[in-house]
């Protein structure tokens, strides 16, 4: 193991630089700044709260392309989606700072000759294990939240972004948070398993593999410490033959291979009813046809390279497995030859309950077209799974609508439009794609201690 976090240009394969990993001293004077800002920070007034997080989106979005341009360099993301990111990231700041006072203030409530209310206090220190496909809004839209309820915040982020990260803390420095508010270390497993164990650290945040978060929970769970988890997903994508095909196929099209298909919460399998099974496949694969992949800083390509060369590998691999066991190949499935990490968009037709691309996350520009005999076949095909994060139904039907949302075992149900996350509403998961919840005022409450306080008025 080397002795220090790489960032490698999957456009290039060039190093952009090494970072260094800290050791314990470095976790100490870091734990040190976090507990002594969060004595001044919790108890700083809601409206200088505001005005930091307002500030924060302003910086965001004056320094917008130098940091989407190192998120382009470091993952390979798409400029016009690195820019539309950093935008988000201001936007949540924003929402935060327009709702969450009111989202945070106490609550009264009735007690016979008594007054009781419930206040709503910071846990602590927040250590965040973050991952690297949306590097920014991925800390911005816990952090917002945790922020402004009075937490600190301690980012251990993906060695392949930590030029990312060093950007981001950069900005956090600028905005009148009190020193140490906001904490940056580049750390091992065995770093991040240290911070758990801290009792300094109040409770842990973790977007990222199914593996990542068990080892996680299962450590803070020793140190009873509460945990949020958003793990991986094998989101299905339910067409069904009453469905705006045309409609449909632009949201697929969107929903799986946005950030080249390394995305949590993207489409992944296609679920067609069989009496349009033939036709969505044929317009979909134009569709994909079309899509343009090249350099990310081209403002004209959707698709760029993969983050990394072995994920890409491990993507290939799945492919091949998948083909191996019965699937069609109806377009790409192969590495793109020469310079960069790419890997061809790809359809994989005829796939079954039994196959790798069905039963595994697929994190990549690879979609998984499978076959439903009808609507009641198609709903068991989408609740066969794993994961739970969320779901996609196209039908012209509500009552139909209506009946996969209550019976669809995922966080979140997209009627008629595709995966997307919004500071206004909920993302989270169920079975192994984790609990917990992100944005709206229930993610706002989850790093909060919510305190009863009574006053006797008798």
């Amino acid at each position: 193991m080397t002795d220090y976090a790489l960032s490698l240009n999957p456009t290039t394969g060039e190093e952009i630089a090494r970072y260094p990993f800290q050791g314990s001293d470095a976790i100490e004077s870091s734990l040190q700044r976090s507990t002594t800002a969060l004595k001044e920070w919790r108890v700083t007034s809601m409206d200088d709260r505001v005005e930091v997080l307002r500030t924060l989106a302003v910086r965001l979005r004056e320094r917008c392309d130098e940091l989407a341009e190192m998120m382009t360099l470091e993952m390979g993301k798409p400029i016009a989606q690195a820019r539309a990111e950093v935008n988000k990231c201001a936007q949540v700041c924003e929402w935060y700072a327009d709702n969450g006072p009111a989202v945070l203030a106490a609550q009264p409530t009735q007690v016979e000759n008594q007054q009781a209310w419930q206040e709503f206090r910071p846990l602590g220190v927040i250590l965040a294990v973050m991952p690297w496909n949306f590097p920014y809004w991925q800390v911005l839209r816990g952090a917002a939240g945790m922020l402004l309820a009075g937490n600190t915040y301690v980012l251990k982020h993906a060695p392949n972004v930590m030029g990312c990260a060093s950007l981001l803390q950069d900005v956090m420095n600028t905005v009148g948070f009190p020193e140490g508010t906001f904490e940056l270390l580049n750390v091992t497993n065995e770093g991040v398993s240290s911070l758990i164990k801290d009792p300094r650290v109040a409770a842990v945040a973790v977007t990222g593999s199914v593996g990542a978060g068990a080892a996680i929970a299962s450590q803070a769970g020793a140190a009873l410490k509460k945990t949020v988890l958003e793990l991986g997903g094998s989101d299905p994508f339910i067409v069904l033959a009453d469905a705006d095909l045309d409609e449909a196929v632009k949201a697929a099209v969107a929903g799986r291979y946005q950030n080249t298909g390394q995305v949590c919460m993207a489409a992944k399998r296609f679920i067609i009813e069989a009496p349009v099974a033939a036709e969505f496949e044929a317009r979909f694969l134009a569709a994909v046809q079309a899509l343009k992949m090249g350099d990310p800083l081209d403002e004209a390509n959707y698709l760029g390279p993969m983050a990394r060369y072995d994920l890409r590998d491990e993507l290939h691999n799945q492919v091949t497995e998948t083909l191996k066991q019965g699937a069609r190949l109806v377009c790409g499935g192969e590495k793109i030859e020469g310079a960069g990490n790419y890997y061809a968009p790809t359809i994989l037709a005829d796939v079954t309950e039994s196959m790798t691309a069905f039963r595994q996350e697929i994190f990549g520009p690879v979609a998984a077209l499978i076959t439903a005999k009808d609507a009641d076949h198609a709903l068991e095909l989408a609740n066969n799974s794993d994961f739970g994060l969320s779901a996609t139904v196209w039908t012209a039907n509500e009552a139909v609508a209506d009946h996969f949302a209550l019976t669809l075992e995922t966080g979140a149900v997209f009627i008629n439009g595709y995966g997307a996350s919004d500071p206004r509403v909920t993302i989270g998961g169920v079975k192994k794609s984790g609990y917990g919840r992100e944005l709206n005022h229930f993610g706002l409450h989850e790093f909060c201690n919510i305190q009863t306080v009574w006053r006797n008025r008798r």
